[in-house]
């Protein structure tokens, strides 16, 4: 994961996960991702954020569920669109621009 767009943008983390098939009709997925920072401030470093969904392909935003997370974000909830920026052929890449609305509990301060 990048900052950016650009391939030589800030490098911020990791898209770590799977697709598999899920219709027979249009080209979707059902998807299982983790987005692994890293870097970023504080905790950020090395938490994950956990999401699960179908991702039908070819629609212009693509909605999936927060799941779940661990480090900073242990305990969230929320949602994830996905579009596609780009999709560059000569070198088989795809461009998504994820933004991920997500709310968390706070462990930094204990409860007594």
């Amino acid at each position: 994961m990048t900052a950016g767009p650009d391939l030589n943008s800030e490098k911020v983390g990791r898209f770590q996960g799977f697709y598999a098939v899920s219709d027979l009709n249009t080209t979707a997925y059902t998807i299982s991702i983790n987005y692994y920072f890293t870097s970023g401030p504080g905790r950020m470093n090395g938490s994950t954020i956990s999401v699960f969904g179908r991702e039908p392909i070819y629609a212009q935003q693509r909605e999936l569920a927060v799941i779940g997370g661990t480090g900073m974000f242990r305990f969230a909830r929320g949602y994830n669109i996905l579009s596609t920026f780009a999709f560059v052929v000569p070198n088989e890449y795809i461009i998504l621009e994820s933004t991920i609305y997500v709310t968390y509990r706070d462990d930094s301060t204990p409860c007594i």
